[in-house]
């Protein structure tokens, strides 16, 4: 019996489970991505880009698509998409589970400040001049236009457009993981005294916190949103082991 799974990605951890699934002849993997990103890495199976008109239409795809697994391993803060899944795999009768990285904790030394989004952010940012590394998405920043004091330096995989309406801005493109060292050179050159991201956990990007904790600069971190009640895999390990579960337990009918 070939099992169908869907995986909703665009992280490391999905490209990475994807990939431990393909070589296998009991499975047919498609992994979906939203389309965000000008020139996604290339993935280890077919990919399906664009969104599906929501829960409905997700769970539509999955009885249409006979889909046996959806997997959930879209960004921790993509909590629409993982609200959309929890339902739509409700509405189908379709199992789900969710690969999401735990939340990174701070360590001593560490000045991180929690806040609620971006506007959040900016109230705690203040008045006076600061000089501020835009860990964000190109989708996130629009409101730090309301804070025209500080400096903003913005690094994104593709180019913003249009560009950040405040008068002192830098734009550098990049695309991670990035190493320790790297980052300290970065926030050493730029002069960098606030970092603002969100806390995405995993590896790719820890980096920056771990060269603001030697340089002493502060971070406000976006709080993670609440997510739906599903099964939950901290690690691509732990989802395979979940997964050949699911699996065996619909072999036999259970």
């Amino acid at each position: 019996m070939t099992h169908r799974i869907l995986i909703l990605g665009g992280t490391t951890e999905a490209r990475q489970l994807a990939g431990k699934l393909a070589p296998r002849r009991d499975l047919d993997v498609t992994l979906s991505l939203a389309g965000r990103t000008q020139d996604p890495v290339a993935q280890p199976v077919p990919v399906r880009t664009g969104g599906f008109g929501g829960a409905e239409g997700l769970a539509a795809y999955l009885r249409d698509q006979e889909i046996t697994l959806l997997v959930d391993a879209t960004h921790p803060y993509a909590a629409r998409i993982s609200a959309n899944a929890a339902l739509a795999a409700r509405q189908s009768g379709v199992p789900a589970l969710r690969l999401h990285r735990p939340a990174w904790e701070p360590s001593p030394g560490d000045r991180w400040q929690m806040v609620d989004g971006a506007e959040d952010a900016v109230r705690a940012l203040g008045a006076a001049a600061r000089r501020i590394f835009l860990a964000l998405g190109r989708q996130e920043i629009a409101p730090f236009e309301t804070a025209p004091a500080h400096f903003f330096l913005i690094r994104s995989v593709d180019p913003v457009a249009p560009p950040l309406a405040v008068p002192d801005a830098a734009y550098i493109l990049g695309r991670g993981p990035f190493g320790e060292a790297e980052e300290l050179d970065l926030l050493e050159r730029w002069r960098i005294d606030t970092i603002v991201c969100k806390n995405s956990g995993g590896t790719a990007t820890y980096a920056k916190l771990a060269a603001a904790r030697r340089l002493g600069i502060d971070v406000l971190m976006f709080r993670r949103p609440d997510t739906p009640d599903m099964p939950s895999a901290g690690s691509v390990e732990e989802a395979l082991a979940m997964i050949d579960h699911r699996l065996t337990s619909t072999n036999r009918g259970e």
